[in-house]
């Protein structure tokens, strides 16, 4: 174990340890065992002592042997009514989890039977050959795909149309580290504009439904998808007066055919079928979620997708998402959050400085940690500022706090570790981290300042 992972080691278990021989003026018993697990998560997640998964694993099995009517501690004395092991547990089975697994089977179908490929053939053939254009295509496919697919897995596929025309430049042209980059930003652009594009959307989404607040597959879209256009032209942007081309033409082939096997039918007919109905949730009321079965029951019950895809799917994920809920429930049912937002004095922030307050320690954060594992720490904290009246109305707080947090942890573009996207972009060897520090930097404090516009021109009107 790496002298940072034995530090972090360190500090989670004291975190850990702390609650239980200080006592905290106002929290209750119960609080101090949900702040144990909150600081071990924090710390775990921040210096990935354990995988990050793993932790969240951790999280359930504390909250079950320490919150829950079935677990080690009395408490008929205390002012706490504990919940039924089962509400932490059932966090594994949360209707956003259902959501994203639909997702991942989808995006692994299309993987199987060269989809993505084909689509990315068609997509990218409008865009012609010069090189300004052919980067605009890439990352315009790129955003497309990540809004429905991992934007890990799309960055991984991206990469691989992009090295072949890479090659075709000019060994010094400077917009090869535009090509290069492009791939990691597009992707978590694409991410935010639906709920399945990256985790943050689902943590997020999930905390709203655990207080009654249903949000919509088409109305997340209409919220963030036009942050999104807007975000990508800008990065497009960005990246050209960084990296300019010196190679006006580029010759572009895409070999791919479509397969027109019986499965392969079968996975077109059931994408296109779940897609239209997830963005058209808004009309036939059947939630995204339910939606989300279609393509599992239908793949796999067709012999599209066998035993062998099932076992590929990145459970991890679907456990680290887990985890992030689990958090939130035990923060709020033991009054820890209450008490969280009690300890400062927020009403001496007004509602913009609190939005902004949120947007900028969501993005620096992210920038270090895993997104997700930022917007699973912040969104209850977030949720119990927008229920304490402090903020503009109850749901209306909890939706603006929800989406300033879930979207602001998705542009964390500086650094290798700060998305998956970024890692694989990184793992080429043909750009250096300081390329992506200015470019990310750039990108994401722009998306920050959007998101605060959003804030004040556009949600308050659509809410």
């Amino acid at each position: 174990m790496s002298k940072l992972k034995w530090t972090g080691l360190i500090l989670g278990i004291t975190g850990f340890l702390m609650p239980l021989v200080y006592t905290f003026p106002g929290l209750p018993l119960a609080g101090h065992f949900a702040m144990s697990i909150f600081l071990m998560a924090a710390v775990f997640w921040m210096f990935e002592t354990i995988p990050i998964y793993s932790t969240s694993i951790l999280v359930i099995f504390f909250q079950v042997i320490l919150l829950s009517a079935e677990g080690f501690i009395d408490y008929s004395a205390a002012v706490y009514d504990p919940l039924p092991f089962n509400h932490f547990i059932a966090t594994l089975a949360d209707p956003i989890i259902i959501l994203f697994l639909g997702g991942f089977v989808l995006a692994d179908a299309s993987v199987k039977y060269d989809f993505d490929k084909n689509l990315t053939r068609v997509l990218l053939k409008p865009f012609g050959s010069h090189t300004e254009y052919i980067i605009l295509g890439l990352m315009v496919v790129t955003a497309i795909l990540s809004a429905f697919m991992s934007n890990t897995a799309t960055t991984a596929m991206m990469i691989t149309v992009i090295l072949p025309i890479i090659a075709r430049m000019e060994p010094g042209d400077p917009a090869r580290i535009g090509v290069v980059l492009c791939i990691p930003f597009a992707a978590n652009i694409g991410g935010i504009a639906t709920p399945i594009g990256t985790p943050p959307n689902a943590v997020v989404i999930a905390a709203l439904n655990q207080q009654g607040l249903q949000v919509a597959f088409s109305s997340w879209m209409i919220y963030a998808a036009p942050l999104a256009v807007v975000m990508l032209f800008i990065a497009w942007k960005v990246l050209l007066r960084l990296y300019p081309p010196a190679t006006d033409i580029i010759s572009l082939t895409l070999d791919s055919k479509l397969k027109t096997s019986p499965n392969a039918i079968v996975l077109y007919t059931t994408f296109a079928i779940t897609v239209l109905l997830w963005v058209t949730e808004g009309i036939h009321g059947i939630r995204s979620s339910i939606v989300a079965l279609i393509p599992v029951a239908v793949l796999t019950l067709t012999s599209a997708f066998e035993k062998q895809d099932i076992r590929k799917l990145p459970w991890e994920v679907l456990w680290l998402i887990a985890g992030g809920i689990a958090l939130g429930i035990s923060m709020k049912e033991t009054g820890l959050a209450e008490w969280m937002v009690g300890a400062i004095s927020w009403d001496q922030f007004g509602y913009l400085m609190l939005l902004a307050v949120f947007g900028t320690v969501a993005l620096l954060m992210s920038n270090f940690l895993s997104n997700t594992v930022t917007a699973s720490l912040l969104i209850p904290l977030g949720i119990s500022l927008a229920m304490s009246g402090i903020m503009e109305g109850q749901v209306f707080g909890m939706m603006m706090i929800g989406l300033v947090i879930a979207l602001a942890s998705s542009f964390a573009m500086v650094l290798p570790i700060s998305t998956p996207p970024n890692a694989i972009a990184v793992s080429t060897g043909l750009l250096e981290t300081k390329d992506m520090i200015t470019s990310g930097l750039i990108i994401g404090l722009i998306g920050l300042v959007l998101i605060m516009l959003l804030s004040v021109i556009y949600w308050p009107y659509i809410l």
